[in-house]
């Protein structure tokens, strides 16, 4: 598998991540266990988790996702073929989004034990937060870094204009910059990364790895009216790609499929994989026969005429 170097964290990793939100929440520890063999038997490394995963199902409390992978990890014996992402910052019962230096010192801790790892590979600021100065957070990054609790930092959900911020306060101070961004992306949603923040991404020789990556599940194709949206539990989160736009897309996906011999998803991953300033994207599954079509996409290469079918559809 021909890994991608993350930006400038020092950190390579295969052209697609497998996303923990669904660990402790649609996968049970077991079906987890044998998902994480499949995605790093087939070559994959990176995995992508956040302390609030799945903090939004009823008798959780967040965490979940990352205990499952720390078990994981070491019941495999593999701590150093993987590279660990995680977040910090979502509200995890204190009523807000907190990126404080304090909160930060305390969430990290916690993340390092369910983890049961010595260090994060990578750690990102999970949402902005206004009450807290850039200088305030990234100073608490710094110190996770200083101690060799953190090997390299990101963020994510920020605009082009908080990015460009957050960038310049590291540059006027000496504290460490965000290497990294998580951004919404994908066929449908590109309004948000298209543009000034991608440009300044490639810019900065800043790592991108995209979560939604098929709109919630809409570009597998398997939702294509509002008779559709009980398939899943993240079906209610769908009625709003079904639209003329939408189903152009899907179109497309379906021609260029038939014409690949695959999958919507992934062709839809595939276009991702091959955009210009986006390292891997986020996907998740929860079963081996979703995951392995996951990993197909990985080895799809998708001509300039299908690339440029996708752009128009999704324009």
């Amino acid at each position: 598998m021909q890994q991608r170097r993350l930006g400038r964290t020092g950190l390579s990793i295969a052209p697609l991540v497998f996303g923990g939100n669904v660990f402790g929440w649609t996968a049970d520890k077991k079906t987890s266990f044998d998902l994480l063999d499949r995605f790093v038997d087939a070559g994959f490394n990176a995995v992508d988790t956040a302390d609030a995963y799945s903090r939004w199902v009823s008798g959780n409390e967040g965490g979940e996702s990352e205990t499952i992978i720390g078990e994981w990890m070491k019941s495999r014996k593999n701590r150093d073929k993987i590279v660990i992402i995680t977040k910090v910052g979502s509200d995890m019962g204190q009523g807000k989004k907190d990126l404080s230096a304090a909160y930060i010192a305390r969430a990290a801790e916690a993340s390092l034990r369910r983890l049961q790892v010595d260090a994060i590979d990578l750690y990102l600021s999970h949402w902005p937060d206004p009450e807290t100065p850039y200088e305030e957070t990234l100073g608490a990054h710094a110190e996770l870094l200083k101690a060799g609790k953190v090997k390299s930092i990101g963020a994510s959900n920020l605009d082009a204009q908080q990015l460009r911020a957050a960038l310049d306060v590291s540059r006027e101070t000496g504290l460490p910059r965000y290497d990294v961004l998580q951004p919404e992306y994908n066929l449908y949603d590109r309004k948000s990364y298209d543009g000034p923040l991608r440009d300044l991404c490639m810019a900065e020789h800043i790592g991108v790895i995209t979560y939604f990556s098929l709109a919630r599940g809409f570009l597998s194709g398997k939702y294509r009216s509002e008779a559709d949206l009980g398939k899943s539990a993240r079906g209610g989160g769908i009625k709003d790609y079904l639209n003329p736009r939408g189903f152009r897309i899907l179109a497309a996906l379906d021609d260029i499929a038939a014409k690949h011999k695959a999958k919507p998803a992934e062709i839809a991953l595939a276009w991702i994989m091959q955009r210009e300033g986006v390292t891997a994207p986020i996907a998740s599954a929860t079963s081996l026969e979703q995951l392995d079509s996951l990993i197909k996409a990985a080895s799809l290469n998708l001509s300039a005429e299908d690339v440029t079918q996708l752009d128009k559809a999704s324009a």
